[in-house]
């Protein structure tokens, strides 16, 4: 039950509510046996992951060491290559049937991120990979929410976001998506003191550009035009150093394997659908036709956008940036997976540490613990085929960070430096 409380701001009632400390520590250990559990059973029914034509632990990290031992004794053409590229997954992780192949889809910069990976062994690889982007993504995420500060123990701050299920799920798959959430994290909290600096992990983000959509939109909306110009810089240099080693080749085969993800992933997988907590994905899910669900993704994606824009104008807290740029990426990209979700987990900070800060509003932690467990329910969503409830909880989240941020109080927190 939440109880009223007048904020120090009088700005109306408030509640102290149960998302407390004793609340964080309860959630992140039985999220820690819950993972525990289910790997147990994974393994089980896996005979040890070694079961053919079945999902394992860090299948798609294997993509990104297959790509580097690849790329470390042939060539990036056989990376693009589904035919060759199949061949020598098959070989490094035994036997890939057409369910279980996961295609190189990713641009030629990211090429030149993974190409050192398989000078380790997979297993260290995978491990070295997780933790060093899950170290900055706690970094950047507590630096520009300060929940650790607002919680009252800073331990107790890194294990509830290190155990969080949008933590689980990108790691359990060795995905990129905790690396590009630090960029971005970081990119924020510098734009304001270190334009230059932020332009660069910005403009690092070209190795997935999707995820960088709403960039371009908040710093030309704050005329952040150092940052900007330093991330367009720094874009054309990786593009540059990438084109110089692997060839202007990788650029064009880039872009068709681009073009087949489109077409028979975003627009004609189920499965996909079922995993995306997207608005398009619930409109192909109900048979709507292309035109239309692009049409409506476009509006919905105009909505998020100038939600972003609104909050840069208006504050210059490092948090609140942080937190509507991460659900305007996610709300407003038609392409995403459930490890994505990473990025949700910025918001999820800040929205903890100003309930904390300021008391909680009406309806907030429901939200907050809704959204919380959404990586979870699109992993398993393809399995269980429930309805696809992400853009919902998106919105919803995005409708208590513009409550919130219509306070002044909730944007009184200092600039992150």
């Amino acid at each position: 039950m939440e109880l009223p409380l007048q904020s120090a701001g009088g700005a109306g009632k408030r509640a102290q509510g149960w998302l407390n400390h004793e609340r964080f520590v309860l959630y992140s250990v039985t999220m820690c046996i819950l993972y525990v559990i289910f790997f147990a059973t994974w393994a089980r029914v896996t005979n040890c992951f070694l079961a053919t034509g079945t999902a394992r632990p860090a299948g798609d990290f294997a993509v990104f060491w297959s790509a580097s031992h690849v790329l470390l004794h042939g060539t990036a053409a056989q990376v693009y290559n589904f035919t060759s590229f199949s061949a020598a997954q098959a070989a490094l992780f035994g036997s890939v049937d057409k369910n279980s192949f996961l295609p190189w889809l990713y641009p030629p910069t990211f090429l030149a991120v993974v190409t050192p990976l398989a000078l380790l062994p997979f297993l260290l690889s995978y491990a070295l990979f997780v933790s060093a982007s899950l170290f900055a993504y706690v970094k950047g995420a507590l630096a520009l929410s300060r929940l650790s500060r607002w919680s009252g123990n800073a331990r107790v701050a890194v294990l509830l976001l290190a155990t969080s299920p949008c933590v689980f799920v990108a790691a359990t798959f060795g995905q990129n998506s905790l690396l590009t959430a630090s960029l971005a994290a970081f990119g924020v909290r510098w734009v304001e003191r270190y334009p230059v600096r932020a332009g660069i992990c910005i403009g690092l983000l070209c190795i997935k550009p999707q995820m960088a959509m709403i960039f371009p939109f908040v710093l030309i909306a704050t005329r952040a035009w150092r940052a900007f110009a330093s991330a367009a810089v720094t874009v054309m240099v990786c593009a540059g150093l990438s084109v110089a080693i692997f060839g202007l080749h990788t650029v064009k085969l880039s872009f068709l394997v681009a073009d087949l993800a489109r077409s028979i992933i975003l627009e004609h997988s189920a499965n996909f659908w079922l995993a995306s907590p997207t608005t398009f994905a619930v409109l192909r899910l109900g048979d709507v036709p292309l035109p239309v669900a692009y049409l409506l993704q476009g509006g919905v994606a105009t909505l998020a956008i100038a939600s972003a824009c609104h909050i840069w104008r208006k504050t210059h807290d490092a948090g609140a940036r942080a937190a509507i740029l991460a659900l305007a990426t996610l709300i407003s990209n038609p392409y995403v997976w459930h490890y994505e979700l990473a990025w949700l987990g910025l918001t999820l900070a800040w929205l903890l540490a100003s309930g904390l800060r300021t008391g909680w509003l009406r309806g907030e932690q429901t939200v907050i613990v809704l959204a919380w467990l959404l990586p979870i329910y699109e992993l398993f969503n393809r399995y269980v085929m429930l309805p696809q409830i992400g853009p919902i909880a998106l919105l919803l989240v995005l409708l208590i960070v513009l409550r919130r941020t219509r306070e002044p109080q909730a944007l009184r927190a200092p600039v992150a430096v």
